[in-house]
């Protein structure tokens, strides 16, 4: 079964980047990393690692928490996994992830660059010209039966119709919980989630830069346009009762010692 969003014991699901491999300074990023993931895991909340994300070649969260020490706690770490990688590199994370534990996963297609290698269809038995998040979420249920509890993702932005047939590809390959795009306020797109019957985690997008978004939501945002992260925190909260709240770029120092008092 997923992990689902706890609303009594006010669980939110917080986005913990690994220090990109092009790092000058690993030992210090190692360091906040380790500090920005024990925050989250004692404060209760979950912990989500990305992959490589926005193309940037990272370190692996198979990688990091293990050479940490961090602790793997059952239900506060999911760990997302996307296209690019080979075959042996896939087997390799998704092992590390069950032998500590981990069980959700959540299943992207994700952007790659000429250092990652996509992730070949012949190299899963496939014979499509492509491997996508459908497929990925087919072959690990496959592969690793009963082991983890997927998720995939779900972009509002994107037109509806081709969307809703892919989300419903997804479930139908095993998907068993939904994690959207960044929203700001109320959504008649999300909140069509509802009527799939499985656990919706709604992105919060923390950071004051909402013109970052642009790309994301398909048209130019002015980089001078007033956004109050929290304020948009409060109003998710209340509109997506019952669902899950997953806040990207959450600044650690300002706005994490907020959370505790911010539900109602």
């Amino acid at each position: 079964m997923p992990v689902k969003h706890d609303i009594e014991n006010k669980v939110y699901h917080v986005e913990v980047l690994t220090p990109k491999q092009s790092t000058e300074d690993l030992d210090g990023d190692l360091k906040k990393f380790s500090e920005k993931y024990t925050q989250v895991i004692e404060a209760g909340y979950v912990a989500c690692i990305t992959d490589n994300p926005m193309g940037h070649l990272s370190f692996q969260a198979t990688d990091i928490i293990p050479e940490l020490g961090l602790p793997a706690k059952p239900g506060q770490l999911s760990v997302h996994l996307n296209t690019f990688h080979t075959r042996d590199d896939l087997h390799k994370i998704l092992d590390t992830c069950a032998s500590l534990g981990v069980k959700d996963v959540l299943v992207v297609s994700g952007d790659g660059n000429e250092r990652l290698p996509k992730l070949a269809p012949a190299s899963i038995g496939l014979t499509c010209n492509s491997v996508t998040a459908v497929e990925l979420v087919a072959y690990i249920r496959k592969t690793y039966p009963g082991i983890f509890s997927l998720g995939v993702a779900f972009n509002p932005y994107e037109p509806m119709d081709h969307e809703m047939e892919k989300l419903h590809r997804k479930i139908d390959a095993g998907a068993e919980f939904i994690c959207t795009q960044p929203v700001l306020g109320r959504d008649e797109r999300v909140l069509g989630l509802v009527p799939f019957g499985l656990p919706v985690f709604v992105e919060c997008w923390m950071s004051k830069k909402l013109h970052l978004l642009s790309e994301c939501v398909g048209y130019t945002i002015p980089e001078d346009t007033p956004y109050d992260p929290m304020g948009n925190l409060r109003e998710l909260q209340g509109v997506y009762k019952g669902c899950g709240l997953y806040l990207a770029m959450l600044g650690m120092k300002t706005q994490f010692p907020l959370l505790k008092g911010y539900w109602t």
